[in-house]
């Protein structure tokens, strides 16, 4: 008892003053160990969020948006190479993701109570979640279209030639974003009944496309 006794004592007066009991070495080795623990810890945290496993746990998205991406170009392709949740949803940048994280916390919130419990309940709310989703990827510049598909590497003699003017004209020079066009590419579109359209198309294309030669 009287060992036990010491050992707390030893490791009391060092909790009251590390500094006194132990070298300015030692604290900070200790102190940049516990810093890559706790960051690891973090970062791996981070990460599984970011798995489509972690997305699938939740039925709203399983049941929903999952299903319907299943069913796209997104999902299944010639080239083999699929998007998840996160390619789509989550920037690759670490403050651009943080802060994508933090305005995530509202959806697991949104989870918990039973927000959207149902089909029906997600189909009533659908044109008021794809407009807070369009407006978020149009005020980032599409940053998250950005994780994969970069305007510097697009060829565009292997693109139709109206896409190929419309990213010329417009998506090259920034006056649109990639959201703009390609909204309803991995999801259906809710009804858009008096929903302006991002994007029209400028009558010099029109009066281009229906030209008689």
């Amino acid at each position: 008892m009287s060992r036990l006794g010491a050992v707390i004592r030893d490791f009391w007066t060092i909790a009251r003053s590390p500094a006194g009991a132990l070298g300015l070495g030692f604290l900070t080795l200790g102190g940049f160990v516990c810093g890559v623990i706790f960051w690891g810890g973090f970062n791996t945290g981070m990460e599984l969020t970011n798995t489509e496993s972690f997305c699938l746990s939740c039925h709203e998205m399983r049941s929903n948006v999952y299903e319907e991406l299943s069913h796209t170009v997104h999902f299944s392709n010639r080239s083999g190479v699929r998007a998840i949740c996160s390619d789509c949803h989550v920037p690759h940048n670490w403050t651009n993701k943080i802060a994508r994280k933090m305005q995530a916390s509202k959806e697991v919130w949104g989870h918990l109570f039973g927000t959207i419990g149902t089909r029906q309940e997600f189909l009533d709310r659908r044109l008021e979640l794809a407009e807070r989703e369009w407006a978020r990827l149009k005020a980032n510049d599409s940053l998250e279209c950005r994780n994969c598909h970069s305007a510097i590497a697009m060829d565009l003699t292997k693109q139709n030639p109206r896409a190929a003017d419309v990213h010329q004209r417009y998506l090259f020079t920034g006056q649109r974003t990639c959201i703009d066009c390609h909204k309803g590419i991995a999801h259906e579109l809710p009804d858009m009944t008096g929903v302006q359209p991002g994007w029209s198309e400028p009558p010099e294309l029109v009066d281009t496309r229906h030209r008689v030669p």
